[in-house]
């Protein structure tokens, strides 16, 4: 589809100004090299070419096929593109799944004769696609009344048209050449992982652009971005809307602490994806990625013409977590004898307007200078009113550094496009991005980074063996379907308290005397995710008093309603220690379970202080997940207080996502909170559990 011999425009419009005329125009400006063949009974010819009265009729080999009829033609058309052995129809109309059900069923019609026809489908409700090196522009968005910028290496796959339409023209605008553009619209057939995937095969892509609005099967997502990865080439996603897995995730009790997209989030930047929130920061990535190397820290030197625009850079980068770190002695020494002494060299470096009067490359001589010092990743240039010829002047110079420097060197020109038009055009014939602030530039520099390292783990963590799938999906369904946390557990290898479920006034004071002191008391129900906001809780309960208190929390249980009370746990009670909660969400939507470790007890909603992992989890993550807590500091040892037992802390993390992955999809959430860890040595316990499970992999109740 993206090198056919020949394209047949089957119902392309005659009439100037119907967008179904474009194609055809835009084929011919463009230069498609294969053979053009209008379609449409109703014309001798069109743009100087035959127009042919069916299919049928076309005289060479025809590869590709563009739809331009109404929807209710469609189906017709994707059975004549089969018979004249077509390999992919473009079905640009509107009018189906979108509109409802009877759209719907048109178009599960269309999906039915791509197969009856052996053709694929691109579409419905969508907008073509744009091959550059074969000059093939088959779409009808007036984005493609520009001229081709060349090809940047970089390509676009998006599911909106709208959105795709408007990325080509801002591309085309900054200078940024598309190798491949795409849009799916509907998906009937052709998805975005499919036609990403083909694009991960052009060997001149570098760069590819997602516009994502729903993944469908998250496996089929992660092996792209795999792919992608593999082959050293970046995946830059800019997502809308909410996943299932984010909806599910927000109904769960630990998912209602993450982002909505916590899975999708966590599975791109396992694979290397860079994940943007906008239009301008996609394609800023985009030119950033094409146009220069990836730099291989986040240490930032800003050099600028203003010391203000420096102050604010420096701002930005923070704000980016960027590293402004001070320039070696060496590299200001260098610089001296170019910057006047009332500028500044230690980062962010001044040149002050005067160093224009010591040579036409004194400013990319300054940023040589500054790329090559050792502490250096990147260099953020900030110009300010350099305009007219001296700003055209200063372009050249900066591309000309830009092409010797091993390092990314990224513009920011913070002056109006009318003064800086001569000077904007260098950069934009070279393909360097000009960021219209600070703070885009910042943005962009830190999604280009590679993410900051969370430190050197401690050696001999803890590497539990996964427990046994059979044993954990027989204890979710245990006990007339409820599931047996203690054994669950116990399965795991997690460690507890001494306890017993008790159903009667004297079975309860027996069993706080069987453990030899004073217990705890909760009611039991699997409904009931805080059972302390209900009453249902008695710590230090002695045996003369337990039978009183197992009534207490029964009829604390009426009071508010609780549901389906399986009894009074007892358990023994354990010295206190630092509490985390430690939790799994099966997985769904082809994306694995998500593991989340976060401090609380009772307060964990209102710290909000959670790190989240993919399942299974390797000790060295679960290290480094709890390392990026904010209460850290209170588990590794806070103003002289003794440290706690993180080595159990991993254990307990990295046993919660084995037994995730063993459920598989009868996991709907597992969660420990409080898991109270001890000082070192003195292990980690699971106070409480909670566990719910899935029908069919749907988790029950949703």
């Amino acid at each position: 589809m993206l090198r056919p011999r020949g394209v047949a425009l089957v119902g392309v419009s005659g009439r100037p100004g119907n967008p179904m005329a474009r194609p055809l125009r835009y084929l011919r400006e463009h230069g498609f090299g294969g053979g053009i063949y209008p379609v449409n009974p109703g014309y001798d010819e069109l743009e100087g070419l035959p127009c042919y009265g069916s299919l049928g009729e076309v005289p060479g080999p025809v590869d590709l096929v563009l739809a331009l009829v109404p929807a209710a033609k469609a189906v017709a058309a994707v059975h004549e593109a089969g018979a004249v052995g077509a390999a992919g129809v473009v079905v640009f109309a509107s009018g189906f799944a979108e509109t409802g059900t009877a759209g719907a069923r048109l178009q599960a019609d269309l999906v039915a004769a791509g197969r009856e026809a052996g053709v694929r489908v691109l579409g419905p409700n969508c907008q073509g696609l744009l091959h550059a090196p074969t000059g093939l522009v088959a779409t009808f968005t007036a984005a493609a009344d520009r001229p081709l910028v060349p090809a940047g290496g970089v390509a676009y796959v998006g599911q909106s048209g709208a959105v795709g339409g408007s990325i080509l023209d801002l591309s085309s605008e900054m200078g940024l050449g598309l190798t491949a553009w795409v849009s799916t619209g509907n998906q009937a057939d052709l998805d975005l992982v499919e036609v990403a995937s083909a694009l991960l095969d052009e060997p001149d892509v570098r760069v590819l652009l997602l516009y994502v609005e729903s993944v469908g099967d998250g496996a089929d997502y992660l092996r792209v971005a795999r792919r992608a990865r593999d082959a050293g080439k970046h995946l830059v996603v800019l997502r809308s809307g909410r996943s299932t897995a984010g909806r599910r995730a927000a109904a769960s009790h630990t998912g209602s602490m993450l982002g909505d997209d916590a899975a999708f989030v966590l599975a791109s930047a396992r694979h290397g994806v860079v994940l943007v929130d906008d239009v301008d920061e996609l394609l800023g990535v985009a030119a950033t990625l094409a146009s220069m190397p990836r730099p291989e820290g986040r240490r930032v030197a800003v050099v600028t013409t203003s010391g203000g625009a420096g102050s604010l850079a420096a701002d930005r980068c923070s704000d980016a977590d960027l590293d402004l770190p001070e320039l070696r002695a060496a590299t200001q020494d260098r610089l001296r004898p170019l910057i006047p002494a009332f500028g500044a060299l230690a980062n962010p470096v001044d040149v002050t307007a005067q160093l224009f009067t010591r040579g036409a490359h004194a400013f990319g001589d300054v940023c040589r200078i500054v790329a090559d010092d050792p502490g250096v990743d990147a260099v953020a240039v900030v110009l300010t009113m350099v305009v007219g010829q001296a700003g055209a002047a200063l372009a050249e110079d900066l591309v000309g550094a830009s092409a010797k420097l091993a390092k990314p060197l990224m513009v920011a020109w913070l002056a109006g496009q009318e003064q800086t038009a001569e000077g904007r055009a260098v950069f934009r014939a070279a393909g360097i991005p000009v960021f219209r602030s600070v703070g885009d530039l910042a943005r962009a520099a830190g999604l280009v980074a590679p993410p900051r390292a969370p430190g050197t783990p401690p050696a001999a963590l803890p590497r539990p063996a996964a427990p046994s799938p059979d044993r954990i999906r027989e204890l979710l369904g245990a006990r007339d379907g409820q599931p047996d946390e203690p054994a669950l557990l116990d399965a795991m290898g997690v460690d507890r308290p001494a306890s017993v479920v008790v159903r009667s006034r004297q079975e309860a004071a027996d069993a706080v005397a069987g453990l030899g002191g004073p217990a705890a008391m909760k009611l039991q129900a699997g409904a009931l995710a805080h059972k302390s906001d209900v009453g249902g809780v008695r710590l230090g309960v002695d045996a003369a008093d337990a039978a009183e208190v197992f009534d207490e929390l029964l009829t604390a249980a009426r009071a508010h309603h609780v549901e389906a009370v399986d009894g009074v746990l007892v358990q023994a009670m354990i010295p206190a220690g630092l509490e985390l909660v430690v939790a799994a969400t099966g997985g769904r939507d082809g994306f694995p379970p998500l593991v989340t470790v976060g401090f609380g007890g009772i307060t964990t909603e209102i710290y909000s202080d959670v790190a989240s992992g993919l399942a299974p989890v390797p000790p060295e993550e679960a290290w480094a997940m709890l390392r990026s807590l904010r209460a850290w500091p209170l588990l590794a040892g806070f103003r002289g207080a003794p440290p706690r037992d993180v080595h159990a802390a991993v254990d307990a993390v990295v046993r919660v996502g084995h037994a995730a992955v063993a459920a598989g999809p009868r996991l709907a959430e597992f969660e420990v909170n409080p898991l109270v860890v001890g000082l070192r040595g003195e292990g980690a316990t699971a106070v409480d559990v909670l566990v719910r499970t899935a029908e069919g992999g749907v988790p029950v109740g949703e």
